[in-house]
């Protein structure tokens, strides 16, 4: 058994090997030629295609819809969280790199990663001195410290970000927020002993503390500035952009911030004069607009339609264009284990083995959207184990083992149950069509009902009372990590406490103790390998209560237009392109 090193001592020498190593953010590896030379379909997910350090260009991005807001402190969208890089800055963030590198948390307005008391309830992070905002005044601890507290802690403004500053920070059950609260001091358990220092105190362990450092809610808001839900009209840039146009329906124009200093800022190059952000743009469209290299990237980072997807993989000069990362996310099945026959684990595991998962993944484009799972974390997550309990010749199922277990669980002609799924996520409806069949193989009859995904988990899916009214025993799922780790994975999809009356992710309601005490034991673990060594024994557990069925590691098709240069993915952004990085030779 290695010897337990205290939290404050692996937070330093972390974080002396990170720092290190964030200077060379822009390292490269790519060809000169973003389409044309060597370079190779997915080069970009190991290398950074294109690479250049020369100034000047327009960065465009487009998006089918737009952000639940471009407000650092108001969004949940992991498409904002790596863009919103480009204006805010956090106390630590994602390394700007290529492969494996890119999963690395680096400091950012801090100096270092966060120090840590030896029980982990206790970080401590050191700001840089001279970071300023568009406006020249200087960045300090009290406008993170705000900026923290308004985003989770006053729903009625900002409501769409996650809340786990609320959840692990002393007292944050009873404070009300800036908005709400006057007394100077704010939320006591946020301490700013002088400009440069900020300290957490939290209620319990904590070992993922950087993780929710890298959130865009610690980008700082001068709480003068502040205006609540409108302010993302009108914000004040901590980084190497700042906003000369702004429209809700329309897009965002940034420019550069006059007041960004590069001596200050080792992982940010910010080549590009201009930044482009457009909302509201047909997705076909932003793929011909990519194929014409028209633009420089699809701004939510899931990849080309799969109508597009023909047009680039059957032409080797443009299949070489593309990268096809694992998005960090699991399409499964979840089984509820309080709707019958599926409180039974054997009844639950003859679904395990029905699945033809190859079959699935063929019937939404093949290889290029998936790879069969067989675990519950994905490849790119922190705490991956490859194992797999339910096994069959070429991920196709096992019709025979199917109806053994059938056979064990007292169902040995099968039974009827609903199945849930997205009504517009149609490879979801594909996928549930295809899973169908393959549990019609063995008696098990599933219909199909189908449901808007902004209504998916607040009134069906998610809420417990409906989904046992309605015998709802299968429900489709997607689910991709809030951080890049196990628990920022599997917390609140397998934790009895992410069970909710009103709405919940946990659509299993799955409230096994020795699962929920492992993801205590875990996250109060501050040896990083011990760590994540229990996010695979949680796991493991999970799988062997049968109510997940992992179906396929998600993919992205991404496409690199001829324009765009230091083109790379980043794990930590769900297997998109890392937009602190790229720049445009237009």
């Amino acid at each position: 058994m290695q010897n337990r090193k205290t939290a404050a001592a692996i937070a330093v020498a972390v974080a002396v090997s990170l720092g290190a190593s964030a200077c060379s953010g822009g390292d490269s590896g790519g060809d000169s030629n973003g389409g044309g030379g060597n370079v190779k379909a997915d080069a970009g997910l190991t290398s950074i295609v294109n690479a250049t350090d020369k100034k000047g260009g327009t960065v465009t991005l487009e998006h089918a819809s737009g952000p639940d807001s471009l407000d650092p402190g108001n969004t949940y969208y992991g498409w904002v969280q790596n863009f919103s890089r480009l204006y805010g800055r956090s106390l630590v963030t994602f390394k700007p790199a290529a492969g494996k590198e890119s999963l690395e948390v680096v400091p950012d307005l801090a100096t270092s990663l966060g120090k840590a008391s030896d029980d982990a309830k206790t970080w401590t992070y050191t700001l840089r001195k001279g970071v300023k905002y568009e406006d020249g005044t200087e960045v300090t601890s009290k406008d993170v410290k705000y900026a923290v507290e308004r985003s989770n802690f006053a729903p009625e403004a900002l409501s769409n970000g996650p809340t786990y500053f609320k959840a692990y920070l002393e007292g944050g059950d009873k404070y009300k927020g800036p908005y709400k609260d006057k007394s100077p001091e704010g939320l006591k358990s946020i301490e700013t002993p002088d400009d440069y220092t900020i300290v957490f105190k939290l209620n319990k362990p904590f070992a993922d503390m950087d993780y929710l450092a890298a959130f865009s809610q610690t980008a700082p808001v001068p709480q003068k500035a502040d205006t609540g839900a409108s302010y993302v009209q009108k914000m004040v840039s901590s980084g190497p952009y700042k906003f000369s146009a702004y429209d809700e329906s329309k897009g965002a124009t940034l420019v550069r911030n006059p007041e960004w200093d590069p001596k200050s800022d080792p992982i940010r190059k910010a080549l590009a004069d201009k930044v482009e952000l457009k909302f509201n743009v047909n997705a076909t469209t932003i793929d011909d607009h990519l194929l014409n290299d028209a633009i420089t990237v699809g701004a939510e980072g899931t990849g080309l339609q799969s109508k597009t997807q023909p047009k680039v993989l059957v032409k080797a000069s443009e299949k070489a264009k593309t990268d096809n990362p694992y998005a960090g996310a699991l399409q499964y099945l979840a089984l509820n284990v309080n709707v019958k026959p599926f409180d039974n684990v054997e009844c639950r595991k003859a679904v395990q083995y029905a699945v033809d998962k190859q079959s699935m993944v063929d019937s939404i484009g093949g290889s290029v959207k998936g790879d069969p799972a067989t675990t519950v974390i994905p490849p790119t997550v922190a705490g991956y184990k490859k194992f797999d309990l339910y096994p069959s010749e070429g991920n196709k199922g096992d019709v025979a083992k199917a109806k053994e277990h059938l056979t064990k669980c007292g169902q040995p002609k099968g039974f009827k149950t609903t199945l849930t799924a997205r009504s517009d996520r149609p490879d979801e409806i594909t996928a549930a069509t295809q899973l169908q069949g393959s549990l019609k193989a063995i008696g098990v009859t599933a219909e199909i009902k189908q449901f808007p995904a902004d209504k998916y988990f607040t009134d069906f899916a998610g809420v417990p009372e409906w989904v046992h009214k309605n015998n709802a025993g299968m429900m489709m799922m997607a689910w991709g990590a809030d951080w890049p780790t196990g628990f920022g994975f599997l917390d609140q999809i397998v934790n009895g406490s992410a069970i909710k009356p009103s709405g919940g992710t946990n659509l299993m309601e799955l409230d096994d103790k020795a699962i929920n005490e492992l993801l205590v034991k875990g996250i109060g673990t501050v040896d990083t390998t011990a760590r994540n060594a229990t996010w695979g024994e949680v796991d493991q557990k999970v799988m062997e209560n049968a109510s997940v069925v992992p179906l396929f590691y998600r993919k992205n098709l991404l496409y690199r237009p001829d324009s765009a240069a230091n083109v790379t993915v980043t794990d930590a952004y769900l297997g998109m392109y890392d937009y602190v990085l790229m720049t445009s030779t237009k």
